[in-house]
């Protein structure tokens, strides 16, 4: 048999290596899985082992997985046929004329956005690619600028098809469907936030955000022609997000129609040829073999923890300090963040929710005024999302910020660009406190859909 450890000690000892090794630049995927075998192999014995195949068969069988692949080459499909250009443009031709019209339009376009590519990075580098020379080019405030091309680009985790979304319902054992239904009310209420502070600045400060000149608006006719080139590939979001939200199939059947449907789009387009497919395919593999390796690392290590009464010690923990549900809630959240400053999405999500879902099960859906144990995890789940998405707009080491700075022009300092984070992390958390104070925010849709 092997070593008796103390649980507090392994937990220092495990998390603590797995932090000084990411610290030195391993990747993710091969640091947990790594140091999973390590220490089941000095815990237990050469049977202990036995628990790396019976935690990653179950995830390779997941048919529910199988539509992170399908969503992302969606994505790459539609971005390789430049239609994420054109969609920009088309927006910003038709808002341009508003005070901060065209940090709107960003924020508008990277919500459209968020309904076709269910990964982040995409959404933050195009739109910093596109969007940001063009506001600035009109003396826009470039921290208006950033700001709302980093607070639209998070909006991908929170708007379905959202890939973290599903990774969500998998390990917590929920339907993914209910979670991207839950997620639209709250995703479309921060998008609408955003727009507003942006527009309202604006208006009371027209240097920040100006309209721009006559000559360069197009007329109504113009507009309507514009509106009608992008009709394809708003018709295929609007297609496949009526088909889940309609139940008619599932998530992965919508993905498979909407990966389909992204061929005819760039066909429509007559952007498809053989170098566009192949690119997309290769980011595709790329991204879902790293999404699947890490899922497949962090599931043992986690599954190694809990099997050491890693779950009862955090439990029991949680319990000692003191607080109520509420408080205990905040505490989980206020880890999620700290931890997204250091892990990957993906990560914090195999490494904490297993073990947060139930603990906040146990507290029960009358210690938060909800109805079901249904309610109570759907809640958690979009909750669980929008703190994801502060985590990746919180400075000194959020994504979205060093996603913007490998695009922004070099004479803008990075300090600038964690200043403009900060108003729209700021309305993340006024979001958030709504979300959490009032649930019916998130519940209410999903109970009208699913009865």
């Amino acid at each position: 048999m092997g070593i008796e450890i103390d649980i507090a000690w392994l937990t220092l000892i495990m998390f603590g290596s797995l932090l000084t090794l990411l610290m030195a630049g391993l990747p993710l995927a091969f640091v947990t899985g790594g140091l999973a075998c390590v220490f089941l192999f000095v815990l237990g014995d050469a049977r202990a082992l036995n628990i790396v195949p019976s935690r990653i068969f179950p995830l390779m069988t997941n048919y529910q997985l199988s539509a992170i692949p399908l969503f992302i080459f969606m994505a790459a499909m539609l971005e390789r046929a430049g239609i994420i250009n054109d969609m920009f443009d088309v927006i910003y031709k038709v808002m341009g004329g508003l005070k901060g019209g065209l940090a709107a339009a960003t924020i508008i376009a990277s919500t459209i956005l968020a309904a076709m590519v269910g990964v982040i990075g995409a959404a933050v580098v195009t739109m910093g690619i596109i969007a940001l020379p063009a506001m600035l080019k009109r003396n826009y405030d470039p921290k208006i600028a950033m700001g709302s091309i980093m607070a639209g680009g998070t909006l991908g985790i929170l708007i379905p098809p959202s890939i973290l979304a599903i990774i969500y319902a998998v390990v917590a054992e929920q339907s993914v469907g209910e979670l991207f239904i839950g997620a639209v009310i709250p995703g479309l209420l921060l998008s609408g936030m955003y727009i507003a502070y942006v527009v309202t600045r604006s208006y009371i400060n027209p240097v920040l955000g100006p309209a721009i000149p006559m000559e360069e608006r197009v007329s109504n006719a113009e507009k309507l022609r514009l509106v009608g080139k992008m009709a394809a590939p708003i018709v295929l979001v609007v297609v496949v997000l009526g088909i889940i939200f309609s139940g008619v199939a599932t998530p992965v059947e919508a993905a498979g129609i909407g990966t389909f449907g992204a061929f005819i789009v760039a066909a429509i387009h007559r952007k498809l040829d053989w170098p566009t497919v192949r690119e997309a395919c290769t980011t595709t593999l790329k991204a879902s073999a790293m999404v699947i390796w890490i899922m497949f690392g962090a599931t043992i290590f986690v599954g190694l923890y809990v099997l050491e009464g890693g779950q009862q010690f955090v439990q029991e923990s949680l319990a000692a300090t003191g607080l109520g549900p509420w408080g205990i809630l905040i505490l989980m959240q206020v880890l999620l963040v700290i931890l997204g400053m250091f892990l990957d999405w993906v990560g914090i999500l195999l490494l904490c929710v297993p073990i947060f879902v139930p603990i906040i099960k146990a507290l029960g859906a009358q210690a938060f005024g909800l109805d079901s144990t249904e309610d109570l995890v759907l809640w958690f789940g979009v909750l669980y999302l929008v703190n994801m998405q502060m985590s990746f707009l919180s400075p000194p080491f959020g994504y979205a910020l060093f996603y913007l700075r490998g695009v922004a022009p070099p004479e803008i300092p990075m300090s600038d660009i964690f200043k403009s984070a900060l108003p729209f992390l700021f309305l993340q958390v006024v979001g958030l406190v709504l979300c959490m104070f009032f649930p019916q925010i998130i519940t209410w849709l999903p109970r009208l859909v699913y009865g």
